[in-house]
This record gives C-alpha cells, sequence and structure tokens, in this order.
C-alpha cells in the first residue's frame, strides 16, 4: 500500500505512516494506541473480548481510514 505522510503544523514534525492493514492485523488495538487512536483501541479490545478475538480480522480493512481520520481530526495535514 501507499505511504501516507502526515505534517503538525504546530512544529513541523512529519509522520510516515504504512502497513496500516498488516500492522492491525498483527498487533489490533495495540497499533490504534501507537497512534493515538485510543477511542479506537478501547473498542477494538472490547469488541474482541465479545467476538473472541475475530473482530481483529476485520479492523484491517479500516486501519487507513481510521488512522487518517484520527490524525486529520487532531488538526495534522497530509503530505505528499
Amino acid at each position: 500500500m501507499a505511504e501516507v505522510k502526515f505534517k503538525n503544523p504546530q512544529n513541523g514534525y512529519i509522520i510516515k505512516t504504512d502497513s496500516h492493514g498488516a500492522y492491525a492485523l498483527l498487533f489490533g488495538g495495540f497499533y490504534f494506541a501507537k497512534h493515538g487512536a485510543w477511542a479506537q483501541a478501547i473498542i477494538s479490545f472490547i469488541v474482541a473480548l465479545f467476538t473472541a478475538g475475530i473482530s481483529w480480522l476485520i479492523y484491517p480493512f479500516f486501519a487507513r481510514k481510521i488512522i487518517t481520520d484520527n490524525y486529520l481530526r487532531k488538526g495534522w495535514e497530509t503530505t505528499t
């Protein structure tokens, strides 16, 4: 997949993200917590408890959108 770069407009810090689905599959909610998407991290842990972990097989399909929306909501900008 293509790499996505986000830039913090306040200090110019750039973070690069890629392989969202693979990391979400391997690390589940911990991946979302690493990127500061705490609501999704907590939701993924709770849903995983009720589905015996099967939800972690579905989350990777939405990981890129979740991470992108999280950074944009915090005011970060996408760069190329």
